[in-house]
């Protein structure tokens, strides 16, 4: 018989979450007996979890004690967060939580503020020699102006982005040589290109102005990488390339061996001292070298394109937070996997009770 684990699994409404928790059902060592929270009562993940749990947001000053209440209510052994406004609070609170019985596998405090922060980030792996994006951090409409003519605007598209946010939030490319027809009438209306006259009537005047990263547009490949990480020494590195999104999330990758972006994600896990399961965003500049976008701390929205590929990523996160992670992964990556996603649907009786057909 398979011995059961009690997973707790925040962010059960995220885009993460269904893959997640597929791939924790695909295990052949554990059975898992699997808890899902999250402030929305419509969460897809609570209809594939056992049991789930609507609860407060990060910000709230509740979260934590509602935590530790189900935890301890439910007998939890794992917790995984997928909302990255989460993890600084739940690492904090690391030890409490180990006591109960409840483990995680994150990273340090000090290193999950300096990689949420993109600014910080950029700033961090820039001292250590790593190749990084031409940037600068604004926080006043002035500088934002001037650093979009330092990084070349308007001979070249400059991007940016507010240093913490998640997904595609914020994300914008400032780029006039684009085809304006063609942006009206062929792309879809969350296009993320912006002309400096649409920029200029939004940002002008506006005494609160957010703190964004200006950056170099990188113009070529983009990659997802799903990193195993173990005090700092990377265990495993499997690229995905994205060959389309929606909305910031995967609809059609490809397992790709790119030595390259493998060892560039490598080591920046390993400069910088991560912990878990964690997701890089890289993207090949002008020149095609590999050059960081930013760090999910966490387990991304497409990992589960891994377990079909053959490395069960969460699973091996589950092992790792219990302490019985093999120190050298045999990798069976069955590389040249490719994933198509598409729409299923939850629906919902008048009582609240989901199905689907």
């Amino acid at each position: 018989m398979k011995p059961i684990v009690r997973i707790l699994l925040t962010g059960a409404g995220s885009p993460a979450a269904p893959g997640v928790i597929q791939s924790l059902r695909n295990s052949e060592e554990y059975k898992f007996h699997i808890v899902g929270v999250d402030c929305n009562p419509l969460s897809t993940g609570f209809h594939m979890a056992d049991l789930h749990y609507i609860g407060p947001r990060a910000s709230d000053e509740q979260f934590i004690p509602f935590i530790e209440q189900v935890c301890r209510n439910e007998r939890i052994d794992v917790l995984f967060s997928l909302v990255t406004d989460e993890l600084i609070k739940l690492s904090e609170h690391r030890e409490v939580l180990s006591q109960m019985g409840t483990h995680m596998n994150l990273s340090a405090v000090p290193v999950l503020r300096n990689v949420i922060n993109k600014g910080m980030l950029y700033n961090e792996l820039q001292k250590m020699g790593i190749a990084v994006p031409a940037f600068q951090v604004t926080s006043s409409a002035e500088q934002f102006e001037k650093a979009l003519t330092a990084l070349g605007y308007p001979e070249q598209p400059v991007c940016f982005k507010p240093t913490i946010s998640d997904g595609s939030r914020g994300f914008h490319i400032l780029d006039d040589h684009i085809d304006r027809f063609e942006l009206l009438f062929r792309h879809k209306p969350t296009s993320v290109y912006v002309s400096h006259s649409e920029l200029l009537r939004v940002i002008q005047g506006r005494k609160e102005f957010p703190e964004v990263l200006v950056m170099e547009y990188l113009p070529h490949e983009e990659y997802s990488v799903d990193v195993l990480a173990e005090n700092g020494k990377a265990m495993i590195a499997v690229p995905r390339l994205r060959e389309a999104t929606i909305g910031g999330i995967s609809t059609k990758s490809l397992i790709r061996k790119d030595q390259d972006i493998i060892d560039y994600a490598v080591e920046v896990v390993e400069r910088l001292g991560l912990q878990g399961n964690i997701g890089i965003q890289i993207r090949r500049d002008r020149s095609r070298q590999p050059k960081i976008v930013e760090i999910n701390p966490r387990m991304q929205g497409t990992i589960v394109h891994c377990t079909a590929a053959g490395i069960n990523l969460p699973v091996l996160g589950v092992k790792q937070a219990l302490g019985v992670l093999p120190m050298h992964l045999e990798s069976t990556v069955i590389w040249g996997t490719r994933m198509v996603r598409h729409w299923k649907e939850v629906f919902y009786h008048a009582d609240g009770s989901s199905y689907t057909l």
